[in-house]
């Protein structure tokens, strides 16, 4: 398989009137639901993350360079702050859902994101999410222009 044929796992970059934003499509498994086959109240967490990661990468900030470096002006990371989750209505197992995020707000060292979940077109997960950008000691850090110019669609 060469890289053309290569599917898009790291999800795709779109822009609409609200602005430029995230699609990840995630297939749920097994080890994504309860006992009763319905998607387990983490599993909508971790998607989450998997949908940030994606995001981040296709910016071109991706996580490896951040923690050695290169992205900023010494190791850092992105780790989340704040979460507000809400629940709309169960996904099953083997259901195809989609990963949706936006930009909401940037702050000094921060950014809050809107990510919600959906299955044909119908929400079943939303969550804000915020982040911060900390050096490995803990030390919040500004965002680099490099970094704001990627989250503001530029």
């Amino acid at each position: 398989m060469n890289d053309n044929d290569w599917p898009e796992i790291a999800g795709r970059l779109a822009d609409d009137a609200q602005g430029r934003f995230h699609r990840l499509p995630v297939r749920v498994y097994f080890e994504d639901t309860d006992a009763g086959g319905v998607v387990y109240h983490a599993s909508y967490v971790r998607f989450c993350e998997r949908g940030r990661t994606d995001f981040l990468r296709l910016l071109g900030v991706e996580a490896r360079q951040l923690i050695s470096g290169e992205a900023s002006n010494e190791p850092a990371a992105f780790v989340v702050r704040r979460m507000s989750l809400d629940f709309k209505r169960p996904a099953r197992m083997d259901d195809l859902l989609v990963v949706e995020t936006r930009v909401k707000e940037l702050g000094g060292a921060s950014v809050t994101l809107t990510q919600t979940i959906s299955k044909d077109g119908r929400d079943v997960f939303e969550a804000d999410v915020t982040v911060v950008l900390v050096s490995v000691a803990g030390k919040p850090l500004r965002l680099t222009s490099a970094i704001r110019f990627a989250f503001d669609g530029g």
